[in-house]
């Protein structure tokens, strides 16, 4: 596949090489082949080299993708002022955020911002834990969050949490199985090696199929009835990590748990529309689908089924709170009223947060592709939310 995409810096290409030498040493180490999975997970966090542990940038203009964040503080704020009201609502929640895969620290920034101003009458935030597992941008977030002592770092998940945690474009980022039907059955797509390259150097990845596991296969409602030819994804380690996430809260007694991503309901998710599947990859702002490009230096992706997340919320003993579009959450969260801090007459000030406010709620930009999912345990969202929650469509 020939890609014009902008040309990577002479350093960049040579850790980009390294990792590729590493992943093919993996591969001839597991006789030839390892799963797609196995494959995204090095590409994006192989030690010094991966995606998310390398120093390339990854976040805003500079980078390869654009968050909520990195858009607008409003997104930030608005968030500290709708957990301050779950704190305030839910007794049995402590005051404490934790966030998963916090980026470049931008929304723990404006939350803690926003807390740090007041006006809401809730106790102060106890602890900010961030779970971060790539050194890199934990240390561009200790950088950013210096001001915050109450901000503290972990390696994973504890085993017991109880308040507000809030994953924004994680789910998407967690490792996936590529899955084919096949003329004889389901196919699970993996990694091999073509023969060695030129020089010696290992040559290029290339699909291998195998034959999928009933466990794979089981992940797709109504699997039989998908055409041959039809290629998607499964998602085993965001359900892992979603049972992880209800064992946590339940062990704290007591959370509220919000994922903003993109991605569909089973129902749409499996669409003879997207019988290639949704995989993804973003490199400088340019969207491609070779995942086999430049090894390190590009985001790989999949859309998320928030139904399998749902089910393994529902599964590890969680309520379903609530799921609707970015849109309809942010606006009842009440991100529109805080734009209005500032005077629409100030056309200086007022445009530019309205222009990114903008991105974030309309349906042609990220309103109606980003989902929010809410589940918790001891613990609900505002009455208000109920009016545009779509949770009988997962």
């Amino acid at each position: 596949m020939q890609l014009q995409l902008p040309e990577a810096s002479v350093e960049a290409q040579r850790a980009s090489r390294l990792l590729h030498n590493l992943i093919a040493t993996e591969i001839r180490r597991q006789h030839g082949w390892i799963s797609f999975a196995r494959y995204m997970e090095l590409l994006l966090y192989a030690p010094d080299l991966g995606y998310y542990s390398g120093g390339a940038a990854k976040l805003g203009k500079d980078g390869d993708f654009t968050t909520a964040p990195e858009i607008t503080p409003l997104f930030g704020a608005t968030l500290a002022h709708l957990t301050t009201e779950l704190l305030l609502s839910s007794p049995a929640l402590r005051p404490r955020i934790l966030e998963f895969g916090a980026g470049s620290g931008q929304l723990a920034h404006d939350i803690l911002t926003e807390l740090a101003a007041g006006g809401d009458g809730a106790d102060p935030l106890q602890a900010y834990y961030i779970v971060e597992l790539s050194a890199e941008l934990r240390a561009r977030q200790q950088l950013k969050l210096r001001a915050f002592p109450q901000v503290q770092w972990l390696d994973r998940l504890p085993e017991a949490f109880s308040g507000v945690v809030i994953g924004n474009e994680v789910l998407d980022a967690m490792p996936v199985e590529l899955v084919l039907r096949g003329e004889q059955g389901w196919l699970q797509r993996g990694v091999g090696l073509a023969e060695t390259g030129v020089d010696g150097e290992d040559g290029q990845f290339v699909y291998i199929d195998r034959p999928a596991g009933p466990a794979l296969v089981a992940q797709i409602p109504d699997a039989e009835s998908l055409t041959v030819g039809h290629l998607t994804e499964v998602h085993p380690v965001a359900i892992g990590f979603m049972h992880s996430l209800g064992s946590m809260l339940k062990a704290g007694q007591g959370g509220v748990a919000l994922f903003f991503d993109y991605g569909f309901p089973a129902a749409e998710y499996y669409l003879q529309q997207r019988d290639q599947g949704t995989l993804m990859c973003h490199y400088r702002h340019h969207a491609h689908p070779d995942p086999f490009y430049m090894p390190g230096l590009q985001d790989v992706t999949a859309h998320v089924d928030f139904t399998a997340m749902a089910v393994a919320a529902l599964d590890s003993g969680l309520d379903l709170l609530g799921y609707s579009s970015q849109a309809a959450f942010l606006l009842e969260a009440g991100i529109g009223k805080l734009l209005l801090r500032t005077s629409p007459e100030d056309a200086l000030a007022y445009l530019p947060q309205a222009n990114a406010l903008q991105k974030l709620v309309s349906p042609a930009e990220m309103g109606e592709l980003f989902k929010v999912l809410a589940v918790g345990i001891h613990a609900g969202l505002p009455e208000r939310f109920a009016t545009h929650d779509r949770s009988h469509r997962l």
